[in-house]
């Protein structure tokens, strides 16, 4: 059995987790990195992603989160998210309307920061829409 650490997941909203954790995946800026206990000391952004923990006992949970930055130390780990949400609480039908409107949003844009600006929303819930499929990990 693993070492466990604590981890805590932090939102603008709320704290999503503060836990003991075996392992984390996160969407670093430079690709998901697995953080077990004892890792090294970093801080890296974190991209738009899946983060996933592994709980004591095998169990897992996946959060959603889109950007913000991960500080990982020998005994802990904390990702301060800009915006974070359990896969476990997402609604695949609210999720794929949501995806709808922003493909709409895309073609309907009047200007190219229009353009950019909903081609950035149609991408981050083109990952949610993922994410609640399964096929996102």
């Amino acid at each position: 059995m693993a070492d466990s650490f604590k981890f805590e997941l932090v939102s603008p909203e709320r704290l999503l987790v503060s836990q003991d954790v075996e392992a984390v995946v996160v969407p670093g800026s430079e690709g998901e990195m697995t953080v077990m206990a004892h890792h090294s000391p970093v801080m890296t952004s974190v991209k738009p992603g899946i983060v996933t923990l592994t709980l004591p006992g095998g169990k897992s949970e996946r959060y959603v989160v889109f950007g913000g930055f991960a500080d990982v130390q020998p005994d802990n780990c904390t990702v301060l998210a800009e915006s974070a949400t359990a896969v476990a609480d997402l609604d695949p039908k609210d999720v794929a309307q949501r995806v709808q409107n922003a493909r709409e949003d895309v073609t309907d844009a009047k200007n190219a920061e229009a353009k950019a600006n909903a081609e950035a929303m149609l991408s981050h819930l083109e990952l949610l829409e993922k994410a609640v499929s399964g096929s996102a990990h």
